[in-house]
């Protein structure tokens, strides 16, 4: 017989990017469950961050010219900002929230929708929370949707949010 992990609180997962949408999810996910009633310090918010994958470089280019090593280097740099640009900007919307969250911080890299999804199955979330862009149906018939691919392969309950537009 298997024994079974016994856990207290909650792993809630938020899918933050650079969009005013992800930080509007993750201020929702703090008001609504992470509230004042619960018990925040047994519960771990999981802010989980997804890099587009890295290009495959060659040293040469399309055009045949060589790719000096500071333009892989600046690419690589963009990169790091990016990833600590939305980190800080998602810490400032929790810090003022409440001072008891434990926060873990995840970076990923690849396509979003398979990394977070992989993601939450290995972090063994208890739930995922992600803003929506609410694109139209042509923009999402090309570009794809991370939250709807999310929403039929995550392996927990999952929360898209759709930011007002008033905010």
């Amino acid at each position: 017989m298997e024994e079974e992990k016994i856990r207290k609180g909650r792993r809630i997962v938020v899918a933050v990017d650079e969009s005013e949408e992800s930080m509007y999810a993750l201020s929702w996910c703090l008001s609504n469950l992470f509230s004042d009633n619960t018990d925040s310090e047994t519960n771990t918010l999981v802010l989980l961050y997804v890099k587009p994958p890295a290009p495959v470089y060659s040293s040469l280019d399309a055009a045949g010219y060589l790719f000096a090593g500071d333009v892989i280097a600046n690419i690589e740099k963009y990169s790091r900002d990016l990833c600590n640009s939305v980190m800080t900007r998602a810490e400032e919307v929790y810090r003022d929230f409440n001072a008891g969250i434990k926060v873990e911080k995840k970076v990923g890299s690849g396509d979003a929708k398979d990394v977070i999804c992989i993601a939450v199955e290995k972090l063994e979330a208890d739930m995922l929370v992600m803003g929506t862009h609410d694109y139209g149906f042509l923009k999402r018939a090309l570009l794809g949707s991370v939250s709807n691919h999310c929403t039929k392969h995550a392996k927990c309950p999952l929360v898209v949010v759709k930011r007002p537009k008033n905010y």
